[in-house]
């Protein structure tokens, strides 16, 4: 098995951009949603309710990260020192505001006061610990700093749709090719590259699996979480992928191996 592809995420629900390596820190893939768009009341807004989102762009420049927004520009992503208390699922964490023009052009955009956030190295966000006893920590992604997806089994899932969807609908870091299809649900060590994985929990998805990345959109038929929900649903819900976090700092590269240290028979 090999790493076919990776991701990272700058603003969480905005599109990703695939990159040829991921440097790991704390958070997990460095600079992975740390940025994350807010209403006017701090809760987390994303293509689940907003599904318009998917049409910003998102570019790195460097350590940078702009945005690019339909008919408002370009804008450089910049926190201020000002924090404020948002809401993302039932945490409640501090963060840092962007300036006023990036916020300005968002809501116009999207025809509502909405803010852009960051998490400062200053906020400590904790893993679910209910699923990883030692304390580690994660940005603003949902729950956990990994979703490892594998290739072959949306590979099964389009043998199943009308029309075929590719790996963005369902937003991994990591992208593995060589497996059998749903061969991740019993793997629970991953060694990747130079990196140890504990696989946590499979990842239930939602209606955001549905937003068409290229226009923004709804599936009128709610595909392909209705065929998915046929036969992929668990205790966990309709699952696609699963939630990993890593062992430590290093580095993964697009080609590196993956190995197999522990699964259930």
């Amino acid at each position: 098995m090999n790493v076919q592809s990776l991701f990272i995420y700058p603003v969480k629900s905005l599109a990703g951009i695939p990159v040829s390596h991921l440097a790991l820190d704390d958070f997990g893939p460095s600079g992975d949603r740390r940025w994350m768009i807010v209403d006017a009341n701090g809760k987390f807004a994303t293509q689940r309710r907003l599904p318009r989102l998917a049409l910003i762009g998102v570019a790195l420049d460097g350590e940078a990260v702009n945005i690019q927004i339909p008919g408002q520009g370009e804008f450089a992503l910049t926190p201020d020192n000002k924090q404020e208390q948002v809401t993302v699922w039932r945490d409640q964490v501090l963060a840092s505001a962007a300036q006023q023009m990036a916020n300005e052009a968002l809501s116009r955009f999207c025809g509502e006061p909405l803010r852009l956030v960051y998490m400062p190295e200053t906020t400590f966000r904790r893993v679910d610990p209910e699923r990883v006893a030692d304390e580690r920590r994660v940005g603003f992604a949902d729950g956990f700093p990994f979703l490892v997806a594998n290739s072959a089994s949306l590979a099964e899932l389009n043998g199943r749709l009308a029309q075929p969807v590719d790996m963005r609908r369902f937003r991994p870091n990591i992208v593995i090719s060589g497996a059998e299809p749903w061969a991740e649900d019993n793997w629970r060590v991953l060694h990747v590259g130079d990196v140890g994985l504990r696989v946590v929990k499979p990842c239930s998805r939602c209606v955001l699996t549905t937003v068409n990345p290229d226009t923004g959109v709804k599936d009128p038929g709610t595909e392909p979480l209705k065929t998915l929900s046929g036969y992929r649903r668990t205790g966990d819900g309709v699952i696609f992928g699963q939630n990993a976090v890593h062992d430590g700092r290093g580095r993964i590269v697009v080609g590196d191996s993956v190995s197999i240290i522990e699964q259930e028979c």
